[in-house]
């Protein structure tokens, strides 16, 4: 996958939203689409900083970046509609199933058994059901 650079003439929202497609596809546009009729400025919010700002960022690719959001939900362990959504994004930018099974069971160190066992079911579910459409 390419890494996304900031540029100049392209906006935070306009790079967020590449960024949001690429990473996380129709699962990041469903998130957003629920939040129209609710809080369309927190849909904005959220397109701009984490995909606009953060993923745009250079220093880290989108796979990376992915492993530390795949820990870091699954270490929450209170976040499974996200960790959902970045395990698809996980599989959309490279990675495997195998390795997002890895990364959620070395939570299980940091963050406690409970929390792995979420996220390795979370991980079953969408590994099932995949909604993939790259």
């Amino acid at each position: 996958m390419t890494q996304h650079h900031q540029s100049v003439s392209e906006s935070r929202l306009e790079r967020g939203r590449r960024a949001l497609a690429e990473i996380d596809g129709q699962a990041g546009e469903k998130v957003v689409a629920a939040l129209a009729d609710i809080a369309p400025d927190f849909a904005t919010y959220l397109i701009e900083f984490p995909f606009g700002d953060i993923y745009s960022r250079p220093g880290l690719d989108l796979r990376a970046r992915e492993i530390a959001t795949i820990a870091a939900l699954t270490a929450m362990g209170n976040a499974a509609p996200q960790l959902k959504v970045h395990i698809e994004a996980g599989l959309n930018v490279g990675l495997s199933r195998d390795e997002i099974t890895e990364i959620i069971m070395q939570m299980a160190v940091y963050a406690g058994f409970p929390a792995a066992l979420n996220g390795l079911f979370a991980a079953k579910e969408v590994f099932a059901h995949p909604a993939r459409t790259k």
